[in-house]
């Protein structure tokens, strides 16, 4: 059976790093070049925007301050340390409550709400679908998204709602982002404020011991801008 592989960081960020993680890119030019190996020489793969998110790992080169990321799939590659903020080195909401059925965070006006329960896989076994892999039928969509969280395996938990209250605004993270999300580990939950630029970030990184992902919800001056889901290996 597979495992999540932790990587160990190195490279001097603006807080210490100590497992992969999300991390923002921040570039006075706007964008930054993402480069083939850690090397500002080094043959130029791509383009991010300033504030868009990136998983960011540790280098496989020596004594660098190059991290290797993952975009997308046209997108990854190499970015120097300096061009990227880490999520967790915002100002952390604190956890209230965490446990199997509920995480909740507060700090000053802001709180959030993330609510799971077991997922009831005979109620929603129609709307799964499957593909064939080498002959084998395995179940890799629900309600046409991919299914993140499992390794083949039935899902056993999965999100209610996630509710975010800031100020006097309520936002409710889409039903259509979260269902497609399963085995939820409210342990490994975090929320994280910019305040400078208003924006909110909920992280997690859920498994069912083997179907490992990290997910960032992003929250913009009290609207919902969307999320980035990754495999932490």
């Amino acid at each position: 059976m597979k495992t999540i592989k932790i990587f160990l960081l190195t490279a001097t960020l603006s807080a210490p790093l100590s497992f992969a993680q999300f991390a923002k890119i921040v570039d006075k030019d706007g964008y930054v070049n993402v480069r083939e190996n850690g090397d500002a020489k080094s043959k130029i793969t791509g383009k991010i925007n300033s504030d868009e998110i990136v998983y960011a790992f540790e280098s496989e080169q020596p004594n660098t301050d190059w991290l290797s990321i993952d975009y997308n799939e046209k997108t990854s590659g190499y970015i120097h340390s300096s061009r990227l903020k880490l999520i967790e080195s915002y100002e952390k909401v604190t956890p209230v409550i965490r446990d199997e059925k509920k995480a909740v965070f507060k700090s000053e006006n802001i709180k959030v709400d993330i609510l799971s329960e077991k997922f009831n896989y005979k109620e929603n076994k129609k709307f799964f679908s499957t593909s064939d892999y080498s002959g084998q039928k395995i179940e890799d969509k629900y309600k046409g998204q991919p299914i993140w969280g499992t390794d083949g395996t039935i899902p056993q938990t999965h999100y209610q709602s996630i509710t975010v209250q800031i100020g006097d605004k309520k936002i409710n993270i889409p039903r259509k982002e979260i269902e497609n999300l399963f085995n939820v580990s409210n342990e490994y939950t975090n929320c994280y404020f910019d305040r400078k630029n208003d924006t909110l970030y909920i992280t997690m990184l859920n498994s069912d011991g083997a179907g490992g992902y990290v997910a960032l919800f992003k929250i913009v001056k009290g609207e919902y801008k969307g999320r980035v889901v990754k495999m932490p290996f």
